[in-house]
């Protein structure tokens, strides 16, 4: 894929952040429709303005709904939408997500740690169903890119239900790029991207590990958008969550604490505070 001009993409968590990025990217190369989502109306409303003029003048459309990507029905009835007024979505963003709770596991609130895996784990799971089988049957080429986080590949204390949501994330975006790849269907691709702490707000407070800045927004954008017009399977960012990830696995267990925690993985969400 050399670019998203002339075809269709949508972006959950559309609103803010990595997502009106990736938005504002998809409009700047000329796509023929963006379809924003998110659960904050105002904020939605906002960026769909924003955008609604460069990409008219380049003959395409935007396309903007609040949409909760926890609710089944909800989901379903949106992508009815989306198929009945834009068609075929060809590239599909999962990027919504959340942070809830801190501090440690049982001090949390219930409501806490399951809203974190409905909108973490089920949501991308409850869209990509929706969008894949039109994406398998239009032959042609069409990706699926599932923002995920280094922290579903190492634990991290007081963000268990975070980590947990992540380690699922991934599980499941590699698991249905094979499944893609072994039945057939290999024009449809999936990325997993996985950045450490990025400048959006969402991680105020978290410390810095060694050697591994705060990543910022554009860059984990650029980077991701390469590896998905590619059709690259993982963008893990940077360097040292992949370093980390191979030591943990080779490390004995109780080495591999004494490692993440010298490193500053472990101590990373003492003073969090997020948005």
């Amino acid at each position: 894929m050399q670019s998203v001009s002339g075809i269709n993409v949508l972006v959950t968590g559309a609103a803010m952040g990595l997502g009106k990025l990736f938005a504002t990217k998809a409009v700047k190369e000329g796509a023929a429709a963006v379809v924003l989502w998110d659960a904050n109306e105002a904020a939605l409303k906002e960026t769909a303005a924003e955008l609604e003029a460069e990409l008219k003048a380049a003959g395409g459309t935007i396309h903007c709904e609040t949409v909760d990507v926890t609710s089944q029905a909800g989901v379903a009835e949106a992508a009815e939408r989306v198929r009945a007024t834009v068609g075929t979505i060809h590239v599909l963003f999962n990027n919504a997500g959340i942070v809830r709770g801190n501090g440690y596991f049982w001090e949390n609130q219930p409501r806490d740690f399951t809203l974190t895996m409905e909108v973490n784990s089920i949501g991308p799971m409850l869209v990509a169903r929706e969008f894949l089988p039109a994406m398998i049957e239009s032959g042609a080429q069409c990706r699926v890119v599932n923002i995920a986080s280094s922290a579903g590949l190492n634990a991290i204390p007081r963000m268990a239900a975070y980590a947990a949501s992540k380690w699922a994330a991934i599980g499941f975006s590699d698991s249905v790029r094979l499944e893609l790849e072994q039945a057939g269907h290999e024009e449809v691709r999936v990325t997993t991207v996985c950045p450490t702490y990025i400048n959006t707000g969402m991680f105020d407070g978290a410390k810095g590990i060694l050697f591994t800045p705060m990543l910022k927004q554009e860059d984990v954008v650029e980077q991701t958008w390469t590896a998905m017009l590619e059709g690259r399977p993982f963008v893990i960012m940077p360097w040292t969550s992949k370093m980390n990830k191979v030591l943990s696995a080779v490390l004995p267990t109780r080495l591999r604490d004494v490692y993440l925690r010298r490193v500053g993985v472990y101590n990373s969400m003492d003073e969090f505070r997020g948005h």
